[in-house]
């Protein structure tokens, strides 16, 4: 089940009904009953892993918090990192480092057989793990107490609108929103609904439109024709920079709203990563829930408050981290090192290159040095995000070189190549091909919406909805919208699963 699914249509409502029909006693326990259905719908048969992952940590807080040695408090913390971190690995990484080290074996003249398991992995097992652990670390460093009802903290691990793709929660957030009584409120009602419409037109309108053209060029690459054109395969990776912010903070605002109409604020997860200055902002802006979370829980321990080579070394670790949390592919590494390395080099040249503004006489605040800082993160970004869309390591190297040398073709010839493969791909016969002036312009204005719908979140918060949004009947305007969406979704058979799903 989907937020973009006709069985969400019918599930969320009568959820967030009984939530505030309910009486006190039966609010958690129904949101608890409905969480794992939401969870069950993808994947019944691994309900055990989240349910043990859940009752392992609670378990082992419980102990950790009444533990009077720490060598009994450092143990349990051990068992839970290695038992959930150890289930983690197998279902998602087994067969990746499995096939890594039978290649290895094969390059110095061994001709081992791959071992290889049928293994189908758990959605959502990255966000409910790190969910997890960080509760655990939490009262280990006592900066929480543990929550004595287990199946409350179950609820908290598997809310439903932040199950499967977070953001993710931190328990001192989280707990306590659960465990108030929430009442229909006007303004929370409005607030949530604005939520989900810029989430559903991110997903529905931006991402799924532009995400053909994408396909188009990285799923056709050593294939004679568009792929092999630069200007093709900068237009392609352009618009997959604009297509996984899309995709991923679409989910996050359809999440962040379906949580606000029932009273309860999860956590910002993006804002505005593409107007970063630097590789630094960009991962204080994007993903903002895992980039805080390596923060606290990996780089602290490996690298807080130390200095040069140790400082560096920390940072690295924790980008080769996040590239690995993101996918069990070469791929995902090589993208996170490469922001890494981004990163390190950053830091290096800072004081220099401060220094040398200040000799200039200009000064950081600058519009044009702003926007140079502006263009020149999203270049780099964008270089990076090559890998991570590429579907082989082989194909990012290749789509790479071709930018360099496959200018043969013009910049029209190449929009025109690109929208004969995609009539291609999708097998339209001529009257339903689409044609060239409708795809420029898809493009150019899925741009222009999220431009828009992005700016309305900005000032959520500065208008009274309860007021001046309920007279003007907007609440109804926005469920018409979501509506639409879902109606447009699904009637173009479109109902594409999020990208983060895989994660």
């Amino acid at each position: 089940m989907t937020f973009n699914s006709w069985e969400f249509l019918l599930f969320y409502p009568i959820v967030a009904l009984l939530y505030f029909v309910l009486p006190k006693k039966l609010k958690w326990p129904m949101l608890l009953v409905a969480s794992y259905y939401f969870y069950m719908c993808y994947q019944a048969k691994l309900v055990f892993l989240i349910a043990g992952t859940t009752l392992i940590s609670w378990v082992a807080s419980m102990i950790i918090e009444r533990a009077k040695k720490p060598s009994v408090r450092k143990i349990w913390l051990a068992v839970t990192l290695i038992v959930c971190l150890g289930v983690l690995f197998f279902y998602k990484y087994f067969n990746f480092l499995s096939g890594s080290v039978t290649g290895l074996i094969a390059l110095f003249g061994g001709s081992p057989d791959p071992l290889m398991l049928n293994l189908i992995l758990p959605v959502g097992i990255s966000f409910y793990t790190f969910q997890t652990l960080s509760y655990v670390i939490d009262v280990y460093r006592g900066e929480v107490k543990t929550e004595k009802n287990f199946f409350f903290y179950a609820l908290f691990v598997s809310f439903f609108p932040q199950l499967v793709a977070g953001p993710i929660e931190r328990p001192d957030n989280l707990i306590p929103q659960l465990r108030e009584i929430h009442k229909w409120d006007n303004d929370n009602a409005i607030k949530g609904a604005k939520h989900m419409i810029v989430g559903f037109i991110k997903k529905v309108v931006v991402a799924d439109g532009i995400s053909i053209y994408v396909d188009a060029v990285y799923n056709n690459v050593g294939k004679a024709g568009i792929a092999s054109s630069a200007p093709a395969v900068l237009i392609a990776t352009i618009l997959f920079a604009v297509q996984i912010y899309c995709d991923f903070s679409g989910y996050t605002d359809i999440a962040i709203g379906c949580a606000r109409i029932m009273g309860i604020r999860l956590m910002k997860n993006f804002d505005h990563p593409y107007t970063a200055t630097s590789i630094k902002e960009f991962w204080d802006r994007w993903h903002i829930s895992l980039s805080s979370w390596l923060h606290d829980y990996l780089y602290r321990p490996v690298g807080k408050n130390s200095k040069g080579a140790r400082r560096l070394f920390a940072i690295m670790v924790v980008f080769l981290a996040s590239g690995l949390w993101h996918g069990a592919a070469w791929t995902y590494v090589i993208w996170g090192a490469i922001h890494g390395i981004f990163r390190v080099m950053g830091q290096i040249t800072w004081k220099p290159r401060n220094k040398l503004l200040g000799k200039l006489g200009v000064k950081p605040t600058n519009p044009v040095l702003v926007w140079i800082r502006r263009l020149n993160t999203f270049i780099l970004v964008d270089f990076a995000w090559i890998f991570f869309r590429a579907n082989t390591t082989g194909d990012a190297f290749t789509l790479i070189k071709t930018i360099f040398t496959g200018w043969s073709m013009s910049v029209p010839d190449a929009v025109n190549g690109l929208v004969s493969q995609v009539n291609a791909d999708l097998s339209l016969d001529a009257e339903a091909a689409i044609p060239t002036l409708i795809a420029i312009l898809t493009c150019v204005l899925s741009v222009l919406i999220l431009l828009m719908v992005d700016r309305m979140l900005t000032y959520d918060d500065s208008v009274d909805g309860s007021d001046y949004l309920v007279r003007n009947g907007a609440f109804v305007y926005y469920v018409l919208i979501i509506l639409f969406c879902w109606g447009l979704l699904l009637s173009r058979n479109m109902a594409s699963t999020f990208i983060y799903f895989q994660f």
